[in-house]
Order: C-alpha cells, then structure tokens, then sequence
C-alpha cells in the first residue's frame, strides 16, 4: 500500500511522516524508500540530539525531504513538524494519547495547511484489534469523566482498571 500512497501523495506536493511504534517496520519502509528514490529522514530512539534537531530544521524546509520515518517513542516529543501536511500510522499503539501526541508534531504554530492522518490496518489482524481497544478505552474514559455523577457509578472496578492499566 505504502508504494503506491506514497509516491501518489508526493506527486501532488504533499510531505509525509510515518509513525510506527516498531522500527524493524520502519526499517522496511526505509528500504523501500532507497528502491524508490525517495528522500527521507529516520528518526528511533538511538537518533542523537543534534542530529534529531538538524533534520527537523531540514525537513521543515520546503526543498526538505518528503518522508520523515519516525519510531512513535522518540517522535512523541520535543518535534515541530509543520513541513508535513500528511501522517501515516503503521501499527497503532493500543495507547491512542501517543498517536494522537505524535500526529500533533505537525499541528503547531505556524502550520498553514490541513493535515490528514492516515491508519494503515491490515484486516483481521492484531492491528484490528488494538484498534477496537483505542475505542473500547476512549468509551470509558469519556464515560468516567463526564459531567455526569451517574457514569463514575456505572464504571466498574475493572473499566478503571483498564484505562489506568
């Protein structure tokens, strides 16, 4: 999917950054990247600090790289990325606040675009599933903090548990 939505979306001027919390994924989609001559930036964990500042500087330029691929831990913070206007979610972490923190990178001041976020989920898989647990979790803690006195009655000790857990 990834080889025709990338190339399709850089052809009608639009910047990118992956998100996935597995860099062996992000490994593979950095592979596919060079077979396609397309410039790119990685960012994980290992990435020193000097180096994560220049490329962001870098990528926010417009004649910056298109693609910057970043592990969902080491992108979560300290990133203004308002050079992209496209994010792409690879293997969703069963905390949807991290996605969320992580897309933020390109909602900042000084974004003039819209930005679209994009999750790739394979069907009937274990990313499927975490999906129905972001949902499952946001149910809950909307439902535990509402104005209402009668939805801290009806959370169970267990509905706690799993939004705290």
């Amino acid at each position: 999917m990834l080889s025709s939505l990338i190339p399709d979306y850089i052809s009608k001027g639009h910047r990118i950054l992956i998100f996935s919390q597995f860099v062996k994924a992000l490994d593979e989609v950095d592979t596919l990247l060079d077979k396609l001559s397309i410039p790119h930036f990685m960012l994980t964990g290992d990435t020193d600090v000097k180096k994560r500042m220049d490329m962001m500087l870098r990528f926010n330029e417009e004649d910056g790289p298109d693609v910057f691929l970043i592990s969902l831990k080491a992108g979560g913070t300290g990133l203004n990325l308002t050079g992209a206007d496209t994010v792409i979610h690879l293997a969703p972490w069963w905390n949807v606040a991290a996605e969320n923190q992580a897309s933020d990178r390109t909602h900042r001041i000084g974004q003039r675009r819209n930005v679209e976020v994009i999750k790739l989920i394979s069907e009937n898989s274990i990313e499927e599933r975490v999906l129905e647990l972001q949902e499952i979790k946001k149910e809950l803690v909307k439902n535990v903090i509402s104005d209402s006195d009668e939805s801290v009655v009806e959370a169970s000790l267990e509905d706690l548990a799993f939004i705290l857990g």
